[in-house]
């Protein structure tokens, strides 16, 4: 796989156990070694423990069959509950002291207008993610996602269905290679 910006290239070969950063304003390449893909988490990385919640359902929703460009594409919907704040921990209670006398008070200064009260957060929203997805090259070609940080859309262009020529996936002719 090949994904391409400006600046930059990331070409990753599960089949070598490779992926290489190519940095086209430095003519730069580097090789980073990736393992093998496992069921089994990386080490170092916890393993759930019985007593963890139970993960929040998932919404999925069948868009049907449309078009794009000419490509067909299946599209579905997965909806993310908003994930809800925990209940706040009880504030300790504080023993009872003796009543003391209120000492006198002076005036008050004349005040301008009291400070506005900050306004509530918003509550939070569900994530909500639309997959366009291309039938005959199984890969998604427009994806939409909506949640109470913002919006996101990618659009996967849909090209020729030929093989890429083997040189796209090679460092190119020029570029230094760098130590990873």
């Amino acid at each position: 796989m090949r994904i391409d910006t400006l600046s930059a290239s990331i070409i990753s070969s599960p089949g070598e156990q490779k992926t290489i950063l190519l940095d086209h304003r430095k003519k730069e390449a580097t090789v980073i070694p990736t393992p093998p893909a496992s069921q089994a988490p990386p080490a170092g990385i916890p393993k759930p423990s019985g007593g963890a919640p139970s993960p929040v359902p998932l919404q999925v929703q069948d868009l049907g069959k449309s078009l794009i460009e000419g490509h067909e594409v299946e599209g579905k919907r997965y909806v993310l509950p908003a994930a809800q704040k925990p209940p706040a921990p009880a504030m300790p209670k504080m023993p009872q002291l003796p009543q003391m006398p209120k000492p006198p008070q002076a005036p008050a200064p004349p005040q301008a207008q009291p400070p506005k009260a900050p306004a509530l957060p918003k509550p939070p929203q569900p994530t909500i993610a639309e997959v366009w997805t291309s039938v005959k090259l199984k890969i998604p070609v427009l994806a939409k996602v909506t949640s109470s940080l913002g919006s996101q859309t990618t659009y996967c262009k849909p090209t020729s269905t030929v093989e890429p020529h083997p040189s796209l996936f090679e460092i190119p002719a020029g570029y230094k290679l760098k130590k990873s």
